[in-house]
């Protein structure tokens, strides 16, 4: 048997004792035998005359990706009757017009009465076209196929039901993909009611139940029932309030409301989750999804098998705790409660998290160390990372204080008036700040990010999704469980969740009708692979930090080497670190060059050569292989420009539009490189290490954004805020502002009122 994927790329064993179904979506990427259910309305075309052959290719090699990966999949599929519709109305028009035209001495073909055309018929006349197009399809693939007709007898006859589970294992053991349909052209009207006979037996009166019947006779992992909507809902589907129902347990079927048949088919979904059922109950995992319209990457049977989030998954195992929509409803209606507080009591559930993590250190440091024993054991974390992980009491000390500044600011956040507009007598109209809703935070190996970013959602009146890596599992959690603790004070535990389930960052980012703004805090990998996943939902951060230092000519010798020395070394893995080097030409070959080498290699900095600077060079340094580096440890690169003009044109091609310094004595050059650098962060004669929300006395930052719009730079409060407009009236209508109306627009500015600054 074959046990393990011939993928290079896949390194999980691909066999199971087969009894128990899968209890998360996470473990069905070890699914070995799999069947895949394709609906009527899946294979078949709008018009119902003919198959869909862009679907079905698109299936057809999926399924042979899998089969080629060492998996054994099997193919329930409807089609025959739609085909064989398709081939005898051509057959009918043909001999008809024929006929017509022998008559009345006339070729052209006029109007033409197509009779009903019996089922049966229809499958008699489809199955071998339609089995001559899977052949061709799966040959394209090196794969072979073979069809398997069955009717319900065949289950109930024990030496049937024995020759085709042989045949079945026969054909899987020979590498060869069995296509199984019911045998449409002799198979009797259904039974009513006669869906579930007891635990060991399903009547087989659909593809449906016969998929069901199979996957439980051939003990197969897993089942994907494909349709045409997204899986199973809370409600029939195009309703209000409908909800896509992402794991459905056996008891649930009574919170649901089944809606019509499919366009074409036998069945309805509540076939489909009958069916689906008694396959868990006979040990089979099961899924139903959409397989018309596929939503994630156009392969949803891949998709499915690799554990994304698609369709439905039936499962036995219900989790702990909210599933993660329930949780981001939490804390939007917990974001809500938050924003309706007196701001003096945010600022004091603020103030009360601050004296958790100074009261409750022993405690934090101990779940740390948990961590920091765990990552170290399984080596899984590289050395930058885990002084990342780490935490310290100092740690613990600085965040109380960044915490206590936050509370500080946030007196006058939320419900502040930007704009206040006399738009006409007794029509004022007022520009004020509220939250953005629900924010979802997802960040690796840093836990003193929880505390610092929940501050600043408490403050700004936003619900809060965290999503942290697992290497800071215990930490995580007892600075989650201090946080709710603060937030209880004024009754809103809820507002401020950790995801604790198995759901995977690029589920997450689907989420588009709960989260309102995605923050990645961690990797440029990490952002990148978040900019990338999240479906309609906006991404605030930085993908790279590449910032650099340039040195004119006028630079002070005393300065240059301080902050360069801080830039890059004083913390080599941080975003805000510097990367590039730029140094004007006149300076090569001076003492002040010789003094930024020596203290380089004293800090053992591994330099990189730009283009420019290696071919001044007898004797170079390796040379840089792309100037869009981000370094992330002691490695810098050094490139050689001819003025401020050029290191500005550099900063632009290759810069990442974070922080970006010039350093030097004459205001002119500094104030053309301050006005012309188009960053999120500009400096004149500072380290690159202060592009930091606590360092610009925001309290604490939830990142930094290099987008253009929104907010840009170290984001704190004032970057977690929207505006919405109030309009207060008096009976005003439009239709008073006409040409012949009694109203004139005013349009006049009020001054604001004083804002609180105590």
């Amino acid at each position: 048997l074959r046990r393990w994927s011939n993928i290079p790329f896949l390194t999980v064993p691909l066999s199971r004792a087969h009894g128990k179904p899968f209890a998360h979506r996470s473990e069905l990427r070890h699914a070995k035998r799999i069947v895949v259910k394709l609906g009527s309305a899946v294979v078949t075309r709008g018009d119902e005359c003919g198959l869909a052959l862009g679907r079905l290719a698109s299936i057809v090699e999926q399924v042979s990706m899998l089969q080629n990966q060492g998996r054994e999949m099997m193919i329930v599929t409807s089609g025959a009757v739609a085909f064989g519709k398709q081939r005898l109305r051509h057959e009918i028009l043909l001999s008809q017009s024929v006929r017509q035209a022998l008559h009345s001495g006339q070729s052209q073909l006029k109007d033409v009465a197509i009779p009903v055309l019996e089922a049966r018929a229809c499958a008699a006349a489809g199955q071998s076209g339609l089995m001559a197009l899977y052949e061709a399809m799966f040959t394209q693939y090196s794969i072979c196929a073979a069809q398997i007709l069955v009717t319900n007898l065949d289950f109930h006859d024990e030496q049937k039901r024995r020759n085709l589970n042989g045949t079945l294992h026969e054909l899987l053991r020979m590498n060869i993909v069995p296509i199984i349909n019911t045998n449409d052209a002799v198979v009797p009207p259904p039974e009513p009611n006669s869906d579930l006979q007891g635990v060991n037996v399903i009547s087989v009166k659909d593809n449906d139940s016969l998929a069901a019947r199979l996957a439980v006779e051939m003990k197969t992992d897993l089942l994907i029932v494909l349709s045409d909507v997204e899986g199973l809902f809370d409600s029939p589907p195009g309703s209000d309030d409908a909800k896509l129902i992402d794991i459905f347990y056996p008891g649930d079927q009574q919170s649901v409301t089944f809606g019509t048949k499919s366009r074409v088919g036998m069945g309805g979904m509540e076939a489909k989750v009958k069916a689906a059922l008694w396959a868990l109950q006979g040990g089979t995992s099961v899924v139903i999804a959409n397989g018309t319209h596929p939503k994630i990457s156009g392969h949803v049977i891949t998709d499915i098998v690799e554990g994304k989030k698609v369709g439905t998954f039936f499962s036995e195992v219900k989790p702990a705790g909210p599933t993660v929509e329930q949780q981001a409803e939490m804390a939007r209606a917990g974001g809500r409660t938050l924003a309706a507080l007196q701001p003096e009591q945010r600022a004091e559930i603020i103030c009360r998290l601050a004296d958790l993590l100074t009261d409750q250190r022993e405690e934090i440091l101990l779940a740390n160390k948990k961590d920091l024993e765990e990552a170290e054991n399984k080596g899984r974390l590289a050395l930058p990372l885990l002084k990342r992980l780490s935490l310290s009491t100092s740690k613990l000390n600085s965040l109380a204080i960044g915490l206590r500044q936050i509370a500080g600011s946030s007196r006058d956040s939320v419900g502040r008036v930007l704009r206040r507009t006399r738009v006409a007598q007794a029509l004022l109209l007022e520009q004020v700040t509220v939250p953005i809703g629900v924010l979802l935070v997802i960040f690796e190996s840093r836990p003193d990010c929880l505390p610092q970013v929940s501050a600043l959602a408490i403050a700004s009146g936003n619900g809060l999704l965290l999503k942290g890596g697992k290497e800071a599992a215990h930490s995580n959690q007892i600075l989650h469980h201090l946080t709710q603790e603060a937030l209880s004070i004024h009754g809103v535990k809820d507002a401020v969740q950790l995801v604790n389930t198995r759901e995977e960052v690029e589920d997450l980012c689907r989420l588009d009708k709960l989260i309102d703004l995605i923050i990645p805090r961690g990797s440029s990998q990490l952002v990148r692979n978040i900019q990338k996943a999240a479906k309609g939902i906006p991404v605030m951060g930085h993908s790279e930090g590449i910032c650099h230092v340039y040195v004119d000519t006028d630079a002070s010798v005393e300065k240059v080497t301080r902050i360069i020395r801080d830039s890059k070394c004083e913390y080599p893995a941080a975003c805000n670190a510097l990367e590039t080097l730029l140094i004007h030409r006149d300076l090569l070959r001076t003492p002040l060059f010789d003094q930024i080498i020596d203290m380089l290699r004293v800090e053992q900095v591994k330099i990189h050569a730009g283009p420019k600077f290696a071919s001044y060079l007898t004797f170079s340094p390796s040379e840089v292989k792309s100037l869009r580096t981000e370094y992330g440890d002691l490695e810098c690169c050094i490139e050689v420009v001819d003025s401020v003009q050029e290191a500005v044109e550099h900063i632009h091609k290759y810069g990442s539009s974070h922080t970006d310094v010039i350093v030097t004595e004459n205001e002119q050059t500094a104030e053309f490189f301050l006005q012309h650098v188009d960053s999120a962060c500009v400096f004149w004669n500072a380290s690159t290490r202060f592009s930091d929300g606590y360092r610009f006395g925001l309290g604490a930052e939830v990142g930094i954004s290099t987008s253009r719009i929104h907010a840009r730079g170290p984001v704190g409060i004032e970057g977690l805020l929207t505006t919405k407009w109030l309009l207060r009236g008096d009976n005003h209508v439009v239709s008073d502002f006409s040409e012949h109306g009694s109203m004139k627009y005013l349009h006049e500015s009020l001054p604001l009122p004083q804002r609180n600054t105590s």
